[in-house]
């Protein structure tokens, strides 16, 4: 975010308060944004009735931009996410391309296709008989990072020549 915004000084960042799991990544988070001299506007949401009134709280509170903490409720409404995002004219990153896909500016993180190809080979071995608690415990390897140009032009934004070579995927 900062390459496409350089003055960038305040963030929302949504998160699901119904989700204990949410907790760590969002001070993870914070903390990451303060070594960045970012503030952050933290919006836990507990279901999607909340989208509506977070990104009124972003519009109303200045953000500059927003970040999308991983959660499966927020993957299957990440079109909405996108679409508001958008509409309150914020340039939005999140934890997987999946989100730059469905129009949201950026997207980050675990290649979600391969890690359903391993977990099939976790599958495939306890069906064989393996015991899962033999199985070793594997972290994501295989990461992509998806630029949206058409939602950048939405937004009036010109990304970086040098942010797109890095992409995996360009969304013209």
């Amino acid at each position: 975010l900062r390459e496409v915004l350089p003055g960038l000084t305040r963030v929302a960042v949504l998160w699901n308060s119904g989700n204990p799991v949410s907790i760590p990544e969002l001070k993870e988070t914070e903390m990451a944004a303060r070594s960045l001299r970012l503030q952050i506007q933290s919006l836990g949401v507990a279901d999607a009735d909340g989208f509506q009134s977070a990104f009124s709280s972003m519009t109303r509170e200045r953000a500059e931009a927003l970040i999308v903490l991983s959660d499966a409720m927020f993957f299957g409404r990440r079109k909405q996410i996108a679409d508001l995002a958008v509409t309150h004219r914020l340039p939005a990153i999140s934890w997987t391309g999946e989100f730059a896909r469905a129009g949201s500016l950026m997207g980050y993180g675990p290649d979600l296709y391969a890690m359903a190809r391993r977990a099939a080979n976790y599958v495939d071995k306890i069906l064989k008989g393996a015991k899962p608690a033999d199985l070793p415990v594997e972290q994501p390897t295989t990461f992509e990072f998806v630029v949206n140009l058409r939602t950048a032009r939405a937004l009036g934004l010109t990304i970086p020549q040098s942010l797109v070579v890095r992409a995996d995927d360009v969304i013209q």
